[in-house]
């Protein structure tokens, strides 16, 4: 290995890593892609100064850290040459062979985004869409990706505060749930103290003080608990590794906004300290259970076997949370150092095994089924919001592992109900779903299931197909989104013609309430469908939002024209509409930005459309063009007006039975129409409520606002935009 001092940093430390464990021939391979990746970059350099080469490099080693194959690290290195050099994928395909080439060109497609704009939901929909396509091809890909996005999340400081903001925000619900559910834990727990860095500065410092000030104390007690379970150990005759940790800050935060919605403090946060106890047989981890258990008082309720219930990341191990010396509460998993290399690496930990020549190909594609049901799963979605959806409830929240009442085991996510597991056994099994008995006993279909639950669904002995009642998110019957997309279908094929009807209805009412003039005949076309029965289908079976189709209504056809108010309508407006005072002009159409949507009360500037007149912003709305069109900007002002207006909002909230119900009572207590509402759950126990209100603004609005907060169990409240 020939490795100069005049080669950028990391150089040297990526060759020897790789030479810890690949023969010398593939170290050489490394070796020559490193040289072509200097050339390539030569003369870039990135925001903070340092030469281009440096962040490939940094990549490679994270893909290097991880004992992957010389493809995936040679891949890391030039991962940019195809977007950023004129590098074409022959090119590296000739210099590094076909498998290099072909995760180089699945890395470069996953940043090419559509040439229309997109809204931040749909280039979510668009990222993960891809990264699941380049994953059913080569997962390798993906930890590339990953690695990416994990050297960009460390150097972030060198980009403006918007780009910070939108890259955070893309780690966390994208990179690190996907880092999560591959089971690379290094990537993902790093990503998610990142991102948490960005999107909480405030917090994150709050909750790193707060380990930080007892730190001393606690490595302490973790010195004396790992000792003392060795000593017990060893006292049995178990050959054991123990080693003890804290939790990371992420993960912290998460149970400190869980205790302070109790009333608690950080101070009674329990089980803040983990202890990995990593043994050699599989025998040796129940024993060393029993150890433990014997020792140290067990917290019921905390006990998971993932050896004999694996995740389908590949992670195997136990865990437990014990009452430890000093009334403390930790926990400790047990596993082989088999176990705990799957469970640091998770599929990566596949090319390790494939490069050592191993052999464990039929347990990896066995444990990566569910990428394939994801795939299946994807082409019946209806649209971005099903597959945003179907990825954030189905892959990314945790899971539970029930049973047949023949023992066969299925894996749903939490908070799956009886009927999500009767569609997971056979879709017509769940459409004719009539009941269920869990562990033996009769049960409500909202019953949530838990792990190792053995289920028996009783069915209609009549074809009598799925309830309406199933679709209302308030009611809790369906947990999976794979489920609502089965129950969906059904409606679509069984009563498209009365989906047409509610459809044109629900259409026609909107666009009077929008005062919109005449809808364009090839719109169907423009957002996807065959002809008009076909997008009025889809919005009676509540496959399209409507809010969303006449956003996108305006986008897409900017010759859609608000009818003009009428005479009577204009001369209370003085002179504009919505009581808007709009200085130095007369004469012209008033309409509220729908992508800000201002209230009474709120600091209010127009803006000059092209064609519609005058549209409201919000002072703050980064939708103003302020440098490249100042000259249509002009000052407005609130009149007197008793006109309702429209708002969003989001209320982020524990999970609980009856918190919809709340937050409508309230809403409605205080006299705000409620026009839409929908619940986005989340992997954390929380969800997201998001209501689009009905108002006069002011202080009706503050008003409600202030009596939403005070609601048990609410976190936030929120204005949003939509």
């Amino acid at each position: 290995m020939v490795v100069t001092t005049a080669q950028p940093a990391g150089a040297r430390e990526l060759l020897e890593e790789c030479a810890s464990y690949l023969p010398p021939d593939r170290v050489e391979a490394v070796q020559k892609a490193l040289a072509f990746a200097i050339q390539c970059h030569e003369g870039q350099d990135r925001k903070s100064g340092e030469p281009y080469v440096t962040h490939p490099i940094a990549v490679a080693r994270m893909v290097a850290d991880l004992h992957m194959d010389p493809p995936s690290v040679i891949a890391a290195l030039l991962h940019d040459t195809i977007e950023d050099c004129g590098i074409t994928a022959e090119d590296i395909r000739r210099r590094f062979g076909p498998d290099a080439a072909t995760l180089v060109e699945g890395a470069t497609k996953i940043d090419q985004l559509p040439d229309r704009p997109l809204d931040v939901q749909e280039q979510d929909t668009e990222t993960l869409r891809k990264m699941f396509l380049a994953m059913a091809e080569d997962v390798r890909v993906v930890i590339v990706k990953l690695a990416d996005r994990l050297h960009n999340m460390r150097t972030l400081e060198h980009l403006s505060p918007n780009r910070q903001q939108a890259l955070a925000r893309e780690t966390m619900d994208i990179y690190a749930p996907l880092a999560s559910r591959l089971g690379v834990w290094q990537f993902k727990w790093e990503l998610e103290d990142l991102a948490f860095r960005w999107l909480d500065p405030e917090g994150y410092r709050r909750v790193a003080n707060s380990v930080t000030s007892k730190r001393s104390e606690r490595e302490r007690y973790v010195a004396e608990i790992t000792t003392e379970l060795h000593d017990m150990l060893s006292a049995v005759g178990i050959e054991a590794e123990v080693t003890g940790r804290v939790k990371h800050l992420y993960s912290i935060q998460d149970k400190m906004k869980r205790y302070a919605a109790l009333g608690r403090s950080f101070d009674q946060i329990r089980d803040l300290l983990a202890v990995r106890v990593f043994v050699n047989s599989v025998g040796d981890c129940y024993n060393a259970l029993g150890v433990v258990h014997q020792h140290w008082k067990p917290i019921p309720g905390t006990f998971d076997d993932y050896i004999a219930n694996p995740k389908e990341s590949l992670y195997q191990s136990l865990h437990t949370s014990v009452l430890g010396p000093g009334m403390r509460t930790f926990e400790v998993q047990i596993r082989t150092k088999e176990m705990h290399q799957v469970a640091e690496y998770g599929v990566a930990a596949h090319w390790q095994y494939k490069e050592q020549g191993s052999g464990r190909d039929r347990q990896y594609e066995e444990r990566m089924a569910w990428l394939r049901h994801l795939l299946e799963w994807q082409q019946e979605a209806s649209g971005t919001d099903d597959f945003l959806e179907s990825i954030k409830t189905d892959v990314f929240r945790d899971q539970v592992f029930v049973h047949t009442p023949k023992g066969d085991v299925r894996v749903l996510p939490a908070g799956s109900t009886p009927i999500d597991f009767a569609y997971r056994i056979h879709t017509d099994l769940g459409h004719n779903c009539v009941g269920a008995k869990v562990n033996g006993k009769l049960v409500p279909l909202q019953t949530h299931l838990h792990n190792g639950d053995v289920v028996e669904i009783v069915r209609s002995r009549a074809s009598r197909g799925p309830s309406r009642d199933w679709m209302i998110p308030s009611l809790g019957y369906l947990g999976s989104s794979h489920s609502r997309q089965k129950v969906r279908q059904w409606f679509r094929r069984e009563h498209r013609e009365d989906n047409i009807d509610r459809g044109r209805e629900m259409l026609e009412r909107e666009i009077k309430r929008l005062d919109i003039a005449k809808i364009p005949n090839d719109l169907p076309k423009q957002l996807g469908f065959e002809g008009m029965p076909d997008l009025h289908a889809a919005i009676g079976s509540g496959d399209l939002s409507l809010q969303k189709l006449m956003n996108r209504l305006v986008e897409l056809t900017p010759q859609v024209q608000p009818l003009k108010p009428s005479p009577s309508t204009a001369a209370a407006a003085e002179p504009g509409s919505s009581g808007i005072r709009v200085l130095g002009t007369s004469g012209l159409h008033v309409q509220m930005a729908r992508c800000c949507r201002p209230l009474p009360g709120d600091s209010i500037v127009g803006y000059v459309t092209r064609s519609r007149g005058v549209t409201v912003h919000r002072g703050d709305c980064g939708n103003v063009h302020w440098g490249r069109d100042a000259e249509r900007v002009v000052e407005c002002d609130w009149g007197p007006s008793g006109d309702v207006y429209t708002a969003s909002i989001e209320v982020l909230a524990w999970d609980r039975v009856g918190l919809l119900r709340d937050v409508s009572t309230i809403i409605a207590d205080d006299k705000v129409n409620m026009v839409a509402v929908r619940t986005v759950e989340h992997d954390d126990r929380t969800t997201s409520v998001h209501v689009t209100l009905e108002t006069t603004g002011g202080e009706q609005f503050t008003r409600l606002l202030s009596h939403l907060d005070a609601v048990r169990g609410i976190i936030s409240v929120r204005r949003t935009s939509q």
